[in-house]
């Protein structure tokens, strides 16, 4: 499957992508992508057809490494959207207000109490339903047996700038590699995160369930060819969709059902496995928001090696799959 736009090249190494949709204007949606530079890395902002939006950019970074966005969070009396950033060289999660790309972290906000083995890589973002509570979910480079993932509450400090309080550690690990992958159903409440080399665990996000420290599944165990990496939702209904992860070393991504089987909604077994074009994808995106003519059942962005992101219409992954 090839690509309807490969982006302008990041300056060192891309990695992983996020995509904020304008609501009022779908064809100036923006893909935030991220480029791990160690001391001149950053966030690129990138338009519809592949370029640098340069006035939005935020650069140098310290080896930003996953990105993620979530809307309607409560700010000086005001709903506003955000891109949260694990950034690895400072051990902190950088926040930016959309679209302009302002920061509102007051310099950075620290994870994983200053603990630098345990590196912040993967981050996922939850608004809860109930309460309009917002959440960051993190993972790091390394970390225990159980409790790898980090979660944060995001709260208004007053002063124009949000902070992070933990709520809870939870997920299982297996030591193999690490825990860099994460991606939340805002509207089923799952949380899912690759374990590299062994599957995706599946637990609820909301960290006040009683059952929240359950892990509900362990799935996609075979048929990749090493690492399990990027994940998102592509919803067809409130409750149904394709969970989409990328085969890293396969070059291909693996499809999902996201509702799981009849009578067994954590049992997920692979619907369509789709060779790509983008070399060895870390990060991948998904939206089913029409955006422009060019993207009308929305898209699927994938970094790849080449320093780019490649933008796939969902038209051309909706072909592959298996009938209904």
């Amino acid at each position: 499957m090839r690509p309807v736009v490969v982006t302008a090249a990041v300056l060192n190494d891309s990695d992983d992508p996020a995509i904020w949709i304008d609501t009022l204007n779908p064809a100036r949606s923006l893909v935030i992508g991220t480029d791990k530079g160690d001391s001149t890395g950053g966030l690129y902002v990138f338009t519809l057809d592949g370029k640098i939006d340069t006035t939005r950019t935020r650069r140098p970074l310290e080896r930003p490494n996953n990105v993620d966005i979530v809307t309607g969070v409560s700010l000086n009396g005001k709903l506003i959207d955000i891109a949260v950033a694990a950034e690895r060289g400072t051990m902190s999660l950088r926040i930016f207000r959309l679209p302009d790309m302002t920061p509102i972290d007051g310099g950075g906000i620290a994870v994983f109490d200053g603990d630098a083995t345990r590196a912040p890589m993967g981050i996922a973002m939850y608004r809860r339903p109930r309460d309009g509570a917002v959440f960051a979910i993190v993972g790091g480079k390394s970390g225990p047996a159980d409790g790898y993932l980090w979660q944060y509450r995001l709260t208004d400090v007053g002063n124009g700038t949000l902070t992070a309080k933990r709520v809870r550690a939870f997920g299982t690990y297996s030591g193999k590699k690490e825990i860099e992958a994460i991606a939340v159903d805002q509207q089923l409440g799952f949380v899912y995160y690759s374990d590299e080399t062994v599957g995706i665990r599946k637990y609820h996000v909301d960290p006040d369930r009683a059952d929240a420290a359950k892990e509900l599944a362990l799935f996609g165990t075979t048929g990749f060819v090493s690492d399990h990496e990027g994940i998102a939702v592509y919803p067809t209904s409130d409750s149904t969709g394709y969970l989409v992860i990328s085969d890293q070393q396969g070059q291909r991504i693996q499809l999902f059902a996201r509702e799981g089987a009849a009578g067994a909604p954590h049992s997920h077994v692979t619907l369509a496995t789709i060779p790509v074009t983008a070399q060895e994808t870390d990060g991948l995106e998904v939206t089913a928001r029409a955006l422009s003519p060019a993207f009308p059942e929305g898209m699927l962005v994938m970094m790849s090696t080449d320093k780019t992101f490649h933008f796939y219409d969902w038209r051309d992954v909706r072909k592959r799959l298996p009938p209904n």
